[in-house]
């Protein structure tokens, strides 16, 4: 806690020759203050829809709701801090308050960005892999509570010691001590931007890459509503991976520029933009991942008396899925279990229990039909 403390003061004597004007304070404040408001509105939504909707109560979007939990609590127990703070123009909330916030701040946001690396696995994965899993909770409530133990194995170690907690940017928001020249500080750094920015980012490449190759693929084959869910994928994909990008990579590359350039190179006002892009993500995540997705946003249009075909229980229909069916075939085919018998293996069932076709009506299928994939949108 000394070290902590005398590294806190350190970086305020710091601050003393470069801040932020009054008027600059406001502007932020308005920022911080858009984001806290949106963020929790959009997150809240989110939470509300599960709770009034037992359709989406499925196992897979279990990742969704943990990353709008983690998002709130951002919004909560951080965004709330810097934007009273923004508006005194300075911290407020003295040491403790400083490594309450870098600590909540950074464990809620890995927790977001691991459950979106785990999310496009989730969905690569059920896409192109060919088994006999059956929906269960298991495997979704356990990839949630080890995104929760794995965000707190890597903020804890600054509390204990290796590396610490301080003020950034313009002085009225907390973080790792980016700038503080030590060789436990650099391993900290090094190791914190390669596991909870660098792999989270790979995953997510790697498994929407093979995933939009895949659908383009079977875009060549079906010309009508694959053709029409390729480009609506494809869409969702760009968005996701661009976002993300834009929210997270600025500040992990001024972050390292501050750690290993030279004395002075990045500002404490230069570090200003980088962190509120990053806070940005807790609004930008409900966007895409659930008013981008059609059976959330029909819930949403239910909820808001927009739409009124509900069927029993609180349940929507869903259209067919036509290219995801395509798709899954595909890659059941070109697997080596395809050179079995055909009886002896087939596609999975939706996951998330949302098959889109109507239970109550027998469809004809041919003699190793798979059944409908879970809609991805």
């Amino acid at each position: 806690l000394t070290r902590s403390g005398a590294s806190l003061l350190q970086t305020q004597r710091n601050h003393k020759d470069e801040r932020l004007s009054r008027g600059g304070h406001r502007v932020m404040s308005v920022f911080l203050g858009s984001i806290m408001v949106f963020g929790f509105l959009n997150n809240l939504l989110v939470l509300v829809l599960f709770c009034r909707f037992k359709t989406l109560r499925t196992p897979v979007n279990m990742l969704l709701l943990n990353i709008s939990v983690s998002d709130m609590l951002v919004c909560v127990c951080g965004t709330t801090l810097s934007f009273a703070s923004s508006l005194r123009s300075r911290w407020l909330y003295g040491r403790g308050g400083c490594m309450w916030y870098g600590f909540a701040n950074s464990c809620f946001g890995i927790v977001s960005l691991i459950s979106l690396s785990v999310l496009s696995y989730d969905r690569y994965s059920t896409l192109m892999v060919c088994n006999r899993r059956t929906p269960n909770y298991r495997r979704p409530l356990l990839a949630v509570g080890g995104s929760w133990l794995y965000s707190v194995a890597w903020t804890v170690p600054p509390l204990l010691g290796w590396s610490s907690y301080g003020l950034e940017g313009a002085g009225t928001s907390c973080s790792v001590t980016w700038t503080v020249r030590s060789p436990a500080s650099h391993s900290y750094i090094i190791c914190l931007f390669i596991f909870c920015l660098g792999l989270p980012v790979l995953v997510m490449v790697y498994c929407y890459g093979r995933l939009l190759y895949a659908v383009k693929q079977v875009g060549h084959i079906r010309r009508t509503a694959a053709r029409r869910r390729e480009f609506h994928i494809l869409f969702m994909v760009v968005t996701t991976v661009v976002c993300y990008l834009l929210c997270w990579m600025p500040y992990g590359v001024v972050a390292m520029m501050a750690t290993f350039g030279r004395p002075g190179l990045i500002s404490p006002v230069a570090s200003v933009i980088p962190s509120i892009l990053a806070k940005s993500s807790t609004v930008i995540n409900p966007v895409i991942y659930i008013l981008m997705n059609k059976q959330f946003y029909r819930c949403f249009l239910i909820l808001f008396h927009c739409k009124h075909h509900l069927t029993e229980n609180g349940h929507t229909s869903m259209p067919s899925n036509t290219t995801v069916v395509q798709l899954n075939r595909r890659a059941c085919d070109e697997s080596p279990i395809a050179t079995r018998p055909p009886k002896a293996k087939s596609c999975p069932a939706d996951e998330e229990g949302n098959s889109g076709a109507d239970p109550d009506k027998d469809e004809p299928v041919e003699p190793v039909e798979p059944p409908v994939l879970p809609e991805i949108s």
